[in-house]
């Protein structure tokens, strides 16, 4: 199968010269309690912790006996098929959070992508999970990148606490995945703001982040021909209708020149993102000095690619195909470095395909959302039957939070609280109204994650400082996204397991090859490979996995 070579090729391309470690300026790190660093004799030098953006367990389980390079290796060391960003609120930013802390969204901070203050000093009330929203005219959709809204350090920086000669790198397609994972102190952090990488405001750039900028250029200016369709992916090659003229699953990444939203939608997005992550690797010498290394790398384009296609269509399978070729290549730069290295791959988050495919597929229960169910909507209704003018409720049409107005008075708040719940119980497509009281009420949720009720997951998730007044969640398989003749066609976000479940693969050199399918969680992930390097890693919400014979993780 013809793939992205040319692209793939970046990455022997970019390696030239060293880069000097630095630390990200004006960071808000947590404090983090010492600890004493004893790490076995055959500890990693190197950790690579990999998240592919909305790569669901369902994906991994349709696709991987196809899988011949990238996955194919992973799937060859301990394997996780159940693993669960465990919480209600499956997005980007929350799920992401999880991954290095060993920490839920209830702790860490992320509750969502984007959440009401209404105290916030701008006209904007709208917060972006990874923003500094004191930041003179800013906005949620034009703003500053920080890590101040994540409240606990990564597994980086607990390594760095540890053994300051520890470098931590982090590099992604979105801003959110390289903070979330990276943490408040890195040595470097770069993500794609949509024309280049950049990192921090003032940080130097590195000639291999130059080099890798100047190679996409390129590649973006070229035009793409469309990509080999994969014989395993010719049965999904059928065109959906979704609305007006529109369809989408016979899509082959054909692009123009200069096209940059069809680039990030595409193989070749993720392709340049792993190549800069492997020029890091080598112009930094990572697992070379002295003390263990880490490197993670959110690739993003999955992510793009079923929002913008659906998970079900050739569109996914060719870029699943190249990206177990883009995982092959990058394995195969570290193989040469001759760094004993660990790699583990999970996700943010899983994803639903677009309703109109799943009807054809007979699942009847699957539609789009029904406007009225959009806070501001549900706002003025409300406010006409109580005599209320002002805007009552705030935030996105809902899996998840609605905030009520803080302008009311006591008595006010009563009533549209009890009116906002009994109309969206009434509403056919709604599952679960609840509050935060109640949601705060309820214990932190424990035992098997795929057995949680609604409101453990949403306990999960839950921060009295940041969430809604309320959390509304949708019926199965009902997409909240009104219209698809616009832009994206499908998502994320529901406590459902098709947005829960994401794979959790751990492959090291030397490892006995194992399955577990029981549940557990990404927030095992930073305490399982903390045992690896003889870390303590104490008060995070996850536990450590036991990855088996050979170089598996001590779990004591």
């Amino acid at each position: 199968m013809k793939t992205l070579a040319s692209t793939l090729a970046l990455a022997a391309a970019l390696v030239t010269t060293p880069v000097s470690a630095q630390t990200a300026p004006g960071s808000t790190a947590p404090a983090i309690a010492p600890v004493k660093m004893t790490p076995p004799k055959n500890a990693p030098k190197l950790i690579v912790a990999i998240s592919v953006d909305q790569f669901s367990a369902d994906l991994l389980d349709k696709n991987r006996a196809y899988f011949t390079d990238g996955f194919a290796r992973l799937l060859k060391g301990a394997v996780f098929p159940s693993g669960f960003q465990s919480h209600a609120a499956t997005e980007t930013c929350p799920g992401h959070s999880t991954i290095l802390t060993g920490n839920r969204p209830a702790n860490t901070g992320i509750i969502a992508n984007n959440w009401i203050d209404q105290a916030a000093a701008r006209t904007d009330k709208q917060v972006y999970c990874a923003e500094d929203e004191s930041v003179p005219g800013s906005n949620s959709g034009k703003y500053t990148v920080s890590d101040k809204h994540l409240k606990v350090p990564t597994l980086g920086e607990r390594m760095k606490a540890a053994d300051p000669r520890t470098r931590v790198v982090s590099v992604a397609g979105k801003d959110r995945a390289a903070v979330m994972m990276g943490g408040h102190k890195v040595d470097e952090l770069w993500w794609w703001d949509g024309k280049a990488f950049v990192s921090y405001a003032g940080r130097a750039e590195p000639g291999v982040v130059t080099r890798a900028n100047t190679a996409t250029a390129a590649l973006i200016a070229r035009a793409q021909p469309a990509l080999e369709v994969p014989a395993w992916c010719t049965v999904r090659d059928k065109a959906i209708p979704i609305g007006g003229d529109k369809t989408v699953g016979t899509g082959h990444f054909e692009r123009a020149a200069g096209d940059t939203r069809g680039f990030r939608a595409s193989p070749a997005f993720d392709a340049s993102i792993v190549a800069l992550a492997a020029g890091l690797v080598q112009d930094m010498k990572l697992g070379q000095g002295p003390a263990t290394d880490i490197i993670s790398v959110g690739a993003s384009a999955t992510d793009y690619v079923g929002h913008t296609y659906g998970t079900d269509g050739a569109e996914m399978c060719i870029q699943l195909a190249n990206l177990d070729a883009t995982l092959g290549a990058f394995f195969d730069v570290l193989d040469r470095t001759g760094v004993d290295y660990q790699v583990v791959l999970t996700a943010d988050h899983g994803g639903n395909d677009l309703p109109e495919r799943e009807v054809l597929q007979g699942m009847p229960e699957a539609q789009r959302v029904d406007v009225a169910l959009a806070p501001a909507n549900m706002g003025r209704a409300i406010g006409q039957k109580l005599g209320l003018t002002m805007p009552l409720l705030f935030g996105d049409i809902p899996n998840g939070d609605v905030w009520i107005s803080t302008a009311l008075t006591a008595d006010q708040r009563k009533a549209v609280i009890a009116e906002t719940i009994a109309r969206y119980k009434a509403m056919s497509q709604v599952a679960e109204v609840l509050t935060g009281t109640q949601i705060a009420a309820s214990p932190m949720p424990k035992g098997p994650p795929e057995n949680w009720s609604f409101i453990q997951k949403a306990r999960a998730s839950y921060d009295p400082t940041r969430s809604g007044d309320l959390l509304v969640f949708l019926k199965p398989r009902v997409t909240p996204i009104p219209n698809a003749s616009g832009g994206y066609v499908a998502t994320h976000g529901s406590p459902y397991n098709y947005d829960r479940r994401v794979p959790i693969l751990f492959w090291r050199k030397g490892m006995t090859g194992f399955e577990q399918p029981a549940g557990v969680e990404t927030v095992d992930i930073a305490p399982t490979l903390a045992a690896l390097i003889g870390l303590p890693v104490p008060g995070v919400d996850g536990k450590c996995l036991d990855l088996g014979a050979g170089k598996g993780a001590p779990c004591r």
